[in-house]
């Protein structure tokens, strides 16, 4: 298990390349090393998954927003009020270091920046990420997909 769970505003499907945002997460999460340069998160428990919220209700509706729109352009619609966010959750099995649990929130919320940021110079977006370390009260994998990446 290391999963990242995202939870969004449906419009940021017309400004965000989803899927590429997704495998570059993964990626980060991939690439992410302990202090003794251990791999931290496995190659095969590594999720990815993303959900558009297709309704939802965002601060004040949009008013603070269309108040500063003046100077911004291209936003989602015709309304320069509407927001976007985007919700992550990284959710990890217990055992890692503090100082890897702050690293591995770091590379996430740096790979979804490098989508996000270009987006937030003409769009009111709200960006969350949060770790979470699992205390499982039940915990049972069944799996084809270690063996894949397994090294005997």
């Amino acid at each position: 298990m290391p999963h990242l769970v995202m939870l969004y505003s449906g419009n940021l499907d017309a400004v965000l390349d989803m899927p590429r945002l997704c495998r570059d997460a993964a990626d980060a999460m991939l690439a992410m090393r302990d202090e003794h340069g251990a791999q931290v998160f496995p190659t095969g428990g590594t999720r990815v998954l993303a959900y558009p919220a297709p309704h939802f209700a965002l601060a004040d509706g949009g008013a603070a927003g269309r108040a500063a729109g003046a100077g911004k352009t291209g936003l989602f619609s015709a309304d320069p009020g509407e927001y976007g966010f985007l919700y992550a959750n990284l959710r990890m099995a217990r055992g890692r270091s503090s100082a890897t649990q702050q690293r591995a929130g770091a590379a996430v919320l740096a790979a979804l920046r490098t989508h996000l940021d270009p987006v937030m110079a003409t769009r009111h977006i709200g960006l969350t990420v949060q770790v979470d370390e699992g205390q499982e009260v039940f915990d049972a994998k069944h799996s084809t997909l270690h063996p894949l990446f397994r090294k005997d």
